[in-house]
């Protein structure tokens, strides 16, 4: 069934997420807060600008999210130009911003007093899974309308899951990217190791890729950080901001993070190289300042 949709923040996941949706059939009304973007999604999609965030939620079904970070969700969420300024009872809000659980759960709170609902679903995948349609969805909410939910979703995502209540989606958005982080790492010394004793470090990848060795980013990252190319995918910046919600989490809920710590400092010598902006299997560049 087609619904009337608004999609706020046309960032590099938000752009490609929109225009999947725009391509599904959906009537697809857009607000960005650098107004050219928006402009430039609705030459190249069908759709509506909205001025606000609040114009954008005016009859919608499915208002959806996908800005910065917690500050940037309440900004967009609150005030006389806010989404919840515009909703309808009866809507579903679904943030696709990694946020903390707890603006999750304060989101929550302020839609249910308006008979919204919210969903924190925050994605896998980086910026080519948007584009190819193939994200990975974890949410927090409630399930009735989970399966309503998912019939839309599906236009960018490959797979979606219900974890629990509000802010299970962006604990479980955490558990990835403390994985990740040790992942990358454990790659990045093991391609240094390899390139000091001399191997052809792309011959090894292809065999030790056959085995228990084997990751996503080893299949999707081992190559281009052999010929130093970080010019694409997940930010170091973006990394940093994520490793921080995780551990101020383990924290308040008592889990030791230690190794995720480490590389969280490892991604601060990138920012230091200049890496800011560089994908975050440039850990392997810090290794070679060494």
């Amino acid at each position: 069934m087609k619904q009337n949709l608004a999609f706020v923040g046309l960032g590099v996941m938000g752009y490609p997420m929109a225009g999947h949706l725009a391509k599904a059939g959906h009537h697809v009304t857009v607000y960005n807060r650098t107004t050219i973007k928006a402009q430039q999604w609705l030459e190249e999609y069908s759709g509506k600008l909205a001025v606000s965030p609040a114009e954008a939620a005016q009859g919608a079904d499915i208002i959806f999210l996908c800005v910065g970070n917690d500050d940037d969700l309440r900004g967009v969420m609150n005030g006389d130009a806010g989404v919840l300024a515009g909703v309808k009872s009866g809507c579903m809000i679904v943030d696709h911003t990694t946020t903390s659980a707890k603006v999750a759960r304060e989101m929550a709170q302020l839609c249910e007093t308006q008979g919204v609902l919210f969903y924190d679903a925050p994605v896998s995948g980086g910026q080519i899974g948007a584009q190819n349609g193939q994200l990975t969805i974890m949410l927090g909410g409630c399930e009735s309308r989970f399966t309503e939910l998912s019939e839309v979703t599906n236009a960018y995502a490959k797979f979606s899951q219900l974890l629990g209540p509000v802010g299970s989606g962006q604990l479980a958005k955490m558990m990835n990217q403390i994985c990740i982080a040790g992942i990358v790492q454990g790659l990045a010394e093991a391609l240094q190791f390899g390139q000091n004793a001399g191997l052809d470090c792309a011959a090894v990848i292809d065999v030790i890729s056959k085995g228990a060795a084997q990751s996503w980013q080893m299949e999707n990252r081992s190559a281009t950080m052999l010929q130093q190319k970080y010019d694409f995918g997940f930010a170091v910046d973006w990394m940093r901001k994520d490793l921080d919600i995780a551990l101020q989490e383990a924290k308040s809920n008592g889990s030791t993070l230690p190794m995720t710590a480490l590389v969280d400092q490892f991604y601060a010598d990138v920012q230091r190289l200049g890496g800011s902006r560089w994908d975050t299997s440039s850990l392997l560049a810090r290794l070679q300042q060494k």
